[in-house]
């Protein structure tokens, strides 16, 4: 397979579009480079001259997405703040694109829909597909429809166990092993080094919940000697579960000193467990956590939670600027990573606004 390096001009071009029209930081670009950020408006990418994937090596044709079918696949029902933002982010960059047909479906949280829903985009005419997978496994009868027709993938958010360049296009999302690493330095920082820790993780068989579990757990065991990890147990990245097993958690483990919460929707169920167990949280037990939601953010001002790193929903700009690039003909990254930023006691008050 051929690998190509993305060009200066197309890194400067792919910047500028996805700098524009984005209210949180660090999700989205292609290729390389933009605008530093911190949750603030303005996106970066982080550099990188990896692998790129391009229209002649895939096998596709050039099409203006004007007179394209694009198809869009959600894993998950709009029901927290990540999924509203990322859906709306490629709702409205579609309509920006104007392109000749938009279609949107959702999966409910179920793999099996998730097939069915791609399978009958292609059915539609679909002639490019952006796919936010619900597992990184077990889209392969759904992946092999559309590469039997050559049709372009895009994956945002969480990344596929399958091959770029052959099996889909490009992945776009952040690195989610750093986020779980600088989540731990928050949590050392704000505890001193010391304390017991219980850990709400994501949903299974995705790697967005393996890749956090790793930076956190690596990074505590690497700076973190005083910390010891008392408790894992999966909140399935949802607030009423997050709230139930921190309930348990407490219960079995009183001397948990702080809470990480592979996402901030379970973060902020952890914290009405701690209210309800006649604990304050953010002091009693701190709470840290992975999103950059408005309600996660505003908890940090009122000085009830501790620290939240950045996972920027708004994929709308990227995704079109990587198709665009794509389908003309030009070579995009495999893999385009995205720079987040992260929000604490010092700067929360100030940022707050350019959460989700």
């Amino acid at each position: 397979m051929a690998l190509q390096r993305t060009s200066r001009g197309l890194v400067a071009a792919v910047g500028l579009a996805a700098a524009v029209g984005l209210i949180l930081t660090g999700c989205t670009n292609t290729g390389t480079g933009s605008n530093t950020s911190s949750g603030s408006s303005e996106q970066k990418v982080k550099e990188s001259d990896g692998p790129t994937c391009d229209l002649a090596t895939y096998k596709g044709e050039k099409i203006d997405l004007k007179d394209a079918v694009v198809g869009f696949s959600q894993s998950e029902k709009e029901d927290n703040p990540f999924r509203i933002a990322e859906t709306q982010s490629i709702k409205d960059e579609a309509a920006k694109a104007g392109v000749k047909k938009f279609i949107a479906t959702n999966a409910q949280s179920t793999l099996s829909k998730q097939i069915s829903d791609i399978q009958d985009l292609i059915s539609q005419g679909a002639d490019v597909l952006i796919v936010a997978p619900l597992n990184s496994d077990g889209l392969e009868p759904a992946l092999s429809a559309a590469r039997e027709k050559n049709i372009p993938v895009i994956t945002i958010d969480r990344k596929l166990n399958a091959e770029a360049c052959k099996d889909y296009v490009s992945f776009l999302g952040s690195d989610f092993v750093e986020q779980g690493k600088r989540a731990a330095d928050q949590l050392i920082k704000g505890t001193g080094g010391k304390g017991k820790v219980a850990i709400l993780l994501g949903s299974s068989g995705n790697g967005v919940t393996t890749d956090r579990t790793k930076g956190f757990v690596d990074e505590i065991k690497a700076k973190g000697s005083g910390i010891e990890i008392v408790a894992q147990q999966t909140g399935e990245f949802a607030r009423d579960k997050g709230q139930s097993v921190t309930e348990q958690l407490l219960q079995s483990n009183p001397e948990i000193t702080a809470i990480y919460a592979e996402n901030d929707e379970m973060g902020l169920g952890a914290q009405a467990a701690i209210i309800a167990a006649g604990k304050t949280p953010g002091k009693d037990i701190q709470i840290y956590s992975i999103d950059g939601t408005k309600n996660a953010v505003s908890q940090i001002v009122a000085g009830q939670y501790n620290g939240v790193i950045e996972s920027n929903p708004r994929f709308g700009p990227l995704a079109f600027t990587t198709l665009k690039s794509f389908l003309a003909g030009d070579p995009v990254g495999q893999d385009v990573i995205i720079e987040d930023g992260e929000y604490d006691a010092d700067n929360a008050a100030t940022k707050v606004d350019g959460a989700y």
